[in-house]
């Protein structure tokens, strides 16, 4: 675990927790997504570890952000700029979508087939994880042709590997053991 990681959860969670409280989860998403953009910009970096005083940051910050936050997300962003907490923005944004998609029950699934899976197919497999998973499931499907045929699924740390190549090296491996 990263020493950002451990700067940016208690952030993150508090966030999400005002987020879902004043029911503006989608809202509160949007402007941690662009403050972080902010955070990251070359220009903007060396202000936010730079000697500038802790209000005058602030300021900045939400005059570049503009009329992307709200007075909530105005008032995050000065407890950050006190705490000297702004390079975390990436972060939190980070933990705040893992948070988002723990509460809405939600979980991205990546599938690889050695072909394009049609409409169908997908179909299938979603309705087929999500009863497995109970979670709503939102796919992310790429194509690796040496796989030579099957799929591999990508939940979490939940992997299903289906693929011909996989059963190839295991029947290899059998037989040279």
């Amino acid at each position: 675990m990263s020493e950002m990681t451990t700067i940016a959860r208690p952030y993150a969670k508090a966030a999400f927790e005002y987020a879902v409280e004043s029911k503006a989860i989608q809202g509160w998403q949007e402007m941690l997504a662009f403050s972080a953009q902010v955070a990251v910009n070359d220009q903007v970096k060396p202000l936010l570890t730079g000697s500038v005083s802790d209000d005058k940051l602030a300021d900045i910050f939400v005059q570049l952000c503009g009329e992307q936050l709200d007075h909530n997300g105005q008032n995050f962003i000065k407890v950050l700029a006190e705490n000297r907490r702004l390079p975390a923005l990436p972060e939190i944004l980070v933990l705040f979508n893992a948070y988002k998609a723990e509460y809405e029950k939600e979980v991205d699934v990546d599938i690889t087939s050695a072909v394009e899976l049609d409409e169908k197919q997908k179909q299938e497999i979603s309705v087929s994880l999500e009863k497995r998973l109970t979670r709503k499931v939102k796919l992310n499907c790429s194509v690796d042709p040496v796989l030579i045929a099957g799929v591999v699924i990508k939940a979490g740390d939940t992997v299903i590997d289906g693929s011909v190549r996989s059963k190839l090296n295991r029947l290899a491996d059998a037989l040279q053991a």
